[in-house]
């Protein structure tokens, strides 16, 4: 590698890759903050030299993080985390820049939506080698809590304190703050060590429904016709655009719904539904990331992608 594009590799790698201005409010003091869109190993991957990840250490693509969501509520400067990604470190530091906090605050809770690297390995940062944290809440389903309890290291971050687990239910509504509540959704999906599900996420003004990962819908139980009329916006899963990504792979090992599959679902809808389709949690691989036709042809069907960076009312 020349020496002038191992710089630029070494600046994307350091830098902040996602810049918040400071909150303000507009309307609600309730807000959801995109603090990741990659699939679980975020973007580039390690091991990767395909062209994919190859633009990133070229200095032509900007890092990705792993899919989390901060939601926010302005009176209190208060903030909840869905999921514990490995790059919590950066994201910590983006929701803290978004609140304008001057020293590092911790999370009023850390909610987990199933036990797959990219969605709670970033709880070891709260253990006593990094952090060192007191008794942060982390919300979790029975399989979930048991598997965090019974295995180390997470295991230690229980009984040293680091943590308090909160147990939840399959549909039973939770109230984080006045106005601002979460409801956990049962999906399938490979659930080798817990179960896995997505969430409501309930302001005063909006419903959010937010499903990084799920097999095929045909699976599911619910029907997400039906789902997307009972809410404002739908963050779901778009790990793959199709099943060509993955040359030499078994994608039935992999049962994600791929994007041209879902928009193929939902094509019958109106504008207003398709629009409330935010596709998020994308493999290194997928072309949605970047700016590409595929990319492109997504949105002019009226459906969206999320951004790191963005930021919703609740």
């Amino acid at each position: 590698m020349k020496k002038n594009a191992f710089l630029i590799g070494l600046g994307l790698f350091f830098c902040p890759m996602t810049v918040f201005p400071q909150a303000q409010p507009h309307g609600s003091t309730k807000l959801m903050v995109v603090l990741g869109v990659a699939q679980d190993a975020g973007y580039p991957q390690a091991g990767c030299s395909k062209p994919c990840c190859k633009q990133y250490w070229d200095g032509k693509e900007s890092r990705r993080n792993a899919t989390c969501l901060g939601i926010v509520d302005l009176a209190t400067k208060q903030y909840w985390l869905i999921e514990a990604t490995p790059d919590l470190r950066g994201q910590l530091q983006d929701i803290g820049d978004f609140l304008g906090h001057e020293a590092y605050s911790p999370p009023e809770g850390i909610l987990l939506t199933h036990a797959h690297i990219g969605h709670y390995t970033g709880l070891i940062q709260l253990g006593r080698e990094v952090m060192g944290a007191q008794k942060i809440p982390v919300y979790a389903m029975p399989r979930m809590a048991e598997f965090l309890t019974n295995n180390g290291p997470w295991s230690q971050l229980v009984s040293a304190g680091n943590i308090v687990l909160r147990g939840l239910q399959a549909d039973s509504v939770v109230k984080l703050a006045d106005g601002l509540s979460i409801q956990p959704v049962l999906v399938p999906h490979r659930d080798e060590y817990s179960e896995t599900v997505g969430y409501r996420i309930i302001g005063n003004n909006k419903t959010i429904l937010f499903i990084p990962d799920i097999d095929k819908w045909e699976k599911w139980e619910k029907d997400l016709v039906a789902e997307l009329k009972e809410v404002d916006l739908a963050l779901i899963d778009g790990t793959f655009y199709d099943d060509k990504e993955l040359p030499g792979r078994d994608m039935s090992e992999i049962p994600h719904p791929f994007i041209i599959e879902t928009t193929e679902l939902l094509g019958a809808l109106d504008s207003l539904e398709r629009s409330k389709v935010k596709f998020i949690h994308f493999n290194h691989t997928n072309p949605i990331l970047r700016e590409t036709e595929q990319k492109e042809k997504l949105l002019e069907k009226g459906f969206k992608v999320a951004e790191e960076g963005e930021i919703i009312n609740l």
